[in-house]
């Protein structure tokens, strides 16, 4: 009885946490997919992110932790992106890239406005780090 009554708790304050993650950016749904501390690099972990873009969705403008190094592979779809000034570029399905401690990401958008856009984000960052993405207001 009381096992039940904690899981329905969790369950609720996890939706909770859900809709309010989506209602602050809409267009996109990130979860945690993976976290796991690196055993011989005490005091990093690598952490896996899933960022779904609906048809046309985006990004605000963001930065990552600056312990933060990102390999992503863009899994469904195609991702418009833009960092540190660079060149605009599209990466399609199977297509990756990364960032390194301290990128400015400026642009991260769905490049369709009809599909539907998946990529992975694979993060090796300090094992202490909850916040992800800062984002820009």
């Amino acid at each position: 009885m009381i096992r039940t009554f904690l899981c329905a708790t969790a369950l609720v304050f996890a939706s909770a946490a859900a809709v309010s993650a989506d209602d602050d950016h809409s267009d996109e749904k990130v979860t945690v997919v993976y976290d796991q501390p690196l055993p011989n690099v005490p005091g990093k972990s690598m952490k896996g992110v899933l960022v779904e873009y609906a048809p046309g969705g985006s990004s605000p403008a963001h930065t990552h932790p600056k312990s933060a190094f990102i390999y992503a592979t863009v899994l469904e779809g195609a991702i418009t992106s833009r960092v540190n000034g660079g060149p605009v570029t599209v990466y399609h399905a199977g297509e990756n890239f990364s960032e390194f401690p301290g990128d400015h990401h400026a642009v991260s958008e769905n490049a369709s406005k009809t599909e539907r856009a998946r990529l992975l984000a694979v993060f090796v960052v300090d094992t202490n780090e909850t916040n992800l993405t800062t984002y820009e207001k």
